[in-house]
């Protein structure tokens, strides 16, 4: 399968960020046959209205679009049956509909104390940075117990460094990004109708691709190639859409997606190029300068 963009989207749980560009964050970059310029997104609507501007000139276009965030798409398995839905998509759905998300505020802690009530013991999701107490939603993770999920998705499990998407706050956490993520996929699939397919959920189809991604991955790349004042956040998205074109380029993109878990195809959600970490660093080696700014 070949796509005619490659996008990246670092993606944030948090509040509006202002009209000024700034880390932590969200940021985006598309590449095509050239470079990569980092878009700043200072919140979750703008960065909604980037990604159906994008998805419509892609099926306009009659193309192909691969567009990767940093957030994963599932929850550890049996998750989405505890709350009473078929799967990872439903699940989607359902959070859209349950989670309130305006630029300046969100209900994604009162929504995951109130799933936390779904389960029995104390637990799964935890942390609260705020001075009011969240009814039901523990502040430390060691507060949690006999709640019945597992802490990690086998993607976590061979992900060194990956932090649990049960932690909803804190330096690193994904909790947050993961709930708004999954809520505002779920509207743009609605808004584009039957030109997104999710990956590695749904057979890529389609024009549209969605699929998760870890910066982590190539670590070192992103770090080397960082320009002088440039938030780390939109180093990482210019690098990796560059990675992954090279990788299509070379014929390696396809193993990468291809290369999934039956538990992670089936509920979990899978980091594409986990596994195929070698790939991505030569990918990684083979962008042009200009792509990378050097």
């Amino acid at each position: 399968m070949t796509f005619d963009t490659i996008a990246i989207v670092d993606w944030s749980g948090g509040n509006d960020t202002g009209a000024r560009a700034r880390k932590d964050a969200i940021w985006a970059c598309a590449v095509g046959a050239g470079a990569c310029a980092p878009t700043y997104l200072r919140n979750r609507d703008a960065a909604f209205d980037w990604l159906f501007a994008l998805g419509t000139a892609t099926v306009s276009n009659g193309q192909r679009a691969l567009i990767g965030f940093d957030f994963p798409f599932g929850y550890p398995a049996g998750f989405a049956g505890r709350l009473g839905v078929s799967g990872p998509l439903d699940l989607w759905d359902f959070l859209a509909r349950n989670l309130e998300d305006t630029p300046r505020r969100n209900s994604r802690f009162a929504l995951a104390g109130a799933l936390n009530r779904r389960f029995p013991g104390v637990g799964p999701f935890w942390f609260n940075g705020g001075k009011a107490d969240v009814p039901d939603l523990p502040r430390k993770g060691l507060a949690r117990h006999d709640h019945g999920m597992a802490e990690r998705r086998l993607a976590e499990t061979r992900a060194k460094g990956t932090f649990t998407c049960w932690q909803m706050g804190g330096a690193g956490s994904v909790g947050s990004q993961a709930m708004t993520g999954m809520a505002h996929l779920a509207r743009l699939r609605a808004a584009l109708k039957d030109r997104v397919r999710v990956w590695p959920f749904e057979p890529l189809n389609r024009e549209v691709a969605l699929v998760e991604i870890w910066p982590s991955l190539i670590d070192d790349a992103v770090r080397n190639a960082q320009r002088p004042d440039e938030p780390r956040d939109a180093a990482q998205v210019r690098v990796l859409a560059a990675t992954l074109w090279e990788m299509q380029l070379a014929g390696d993109l396809t193993a990468a997606l291809n290369d999934v878990p039956e538990i992670a195809r089936r509920e979990e959600g899978w980091i594409l190029g986990l596994g195929h970490q070698t790939t991505l660093s030569k990918g990684a080696e083979r962008i042009p300068d200009v792509a990378v700014g050097q």
